[in-house]
């Protein structure tokens, strides 16, 4: 199975610093950019950093990572991830997920009191038809839509990946997604993901490819940033935040072997805190480019 790596970029990169960034990407044969949604920072939006990036570019690939969906309606995503599909042809990476991982955020995402699950997996649904049927009618819960037809339809199959880190969420991946990007699991945990994706898509009379499953990793260069370590205690109080971000490039490649060995092929990897870019860059391409198969 084709292991890969892709850049992954936080706040911490402004909007200036990209056209060198997504240049020297390019050049340097970097398999992918992952753009993550944060709505209150200067970080690019995922959707419009996906267009200026796929535009200057002939090779790279761009993904978001990750976008939430509910919320967002799902025939005007349809229609942009066309667009996108149809100007960089294999090239376009969506991954979507639940709700913001910041709570100041969620409320930009409006989706009824409770409901948050119900309409990720509605809109899903929605998503596919519209990317896949013509002249299609989609009566449900939440949306409904009469005489659909985005176009143009991707000339292929446009794969959509789920972000997500408990039991519901690996049901949904299993039944309505094409591949996993997890964060803030340990190898082990990971590996239980693995098989309780195939599990629920094998129960769904569907298969997720043995190669569409990554998570986003961390790495530091040497000392763990004290607001990175607070910020996975916030999220993982369970867990000592070593084991989920890597101190330093050989604990990655320790921590990489242990994913892999999981059944995960795909990685983001992003700097824990705000690193020197172009430092990171020069890091990832000498530790991690002789990786790939």
């Amino acid at each position: 199975m084709k292991i890969r790596f892709g850049v992954g970029l936080g706040p911490e990169v402004a909007p200036q610093q990209l056209p060198s960034l997504v240049d020297r990407l390019e050049e340097s044969g970097v398999d992918s950019l992952w753009l993550s949604e944060l709505v209150y920072s200067s970080a690019v939006e995922p959707f419009v950093g996906m267009s200026w990036a796929l535009a200057r570019t002939s090779r790279l690939k761009v993904g978001t990572s990750v976008a939430v969906l509910p919320g967002r309606h799902p025939v005007l995503v349809a229609k942009q991830l066309a667009s996108l599909a149809a100007l960089a042809p294999k090239r376009v990476l969506p991954v979507f997920g639940l709700r913001s991982a910041l709570p100041a955020e969620r409320d930009a995402f409006v989706v009824p009191d409770g409901q948050r699950a119900a309409v990720f997996d509605e809109s899903l649904r929605l998503l596919r038809t519209a990317l896949d049927e013509r002249d299609a009618t989609f009566e449900g819960e939440f949306f409904a839509v009469r005489h659909m037809d985005v176009l143009p339809k991707p000339a292929s199959h446009l794969d959509i990946w789920l972000g997500g880190a408990s039991a519901a969420g690996f049901r949904r991946i299993g039944r309505y997604g094409d591949g996993w990007l997890g964060s803030f699991v340990t190898p082990d945990e990971a590996g239980r993901a693995v098989h309780a994706i195939r599990a629920a898509a094998d129960a769904a009379g569907r298969e997720v490819p043995d190669d569409h499953y990554g998570i986003n990793l961390a790495v530091g260069d040497g000392v763990l940033p004290a607001p990175v370590v607070d910020a996975i205690r916030k999220r993982r109080p369970d867990l000592d935040p070593a084991e989920l971000v890597a101190q330093d490039w050989a604990q990655l490649h320790r921590r990489l072997d242990a994913y892999i060995d999981a059944g995960l092929t795909k990685f983001v990897i992003r700097p824990a805190g705000s690193a020197d870019v172009d430092r990171f860059l020069d890091a990832f391409i000498t530790e991690l480019l002789p990786r790939e198969n």
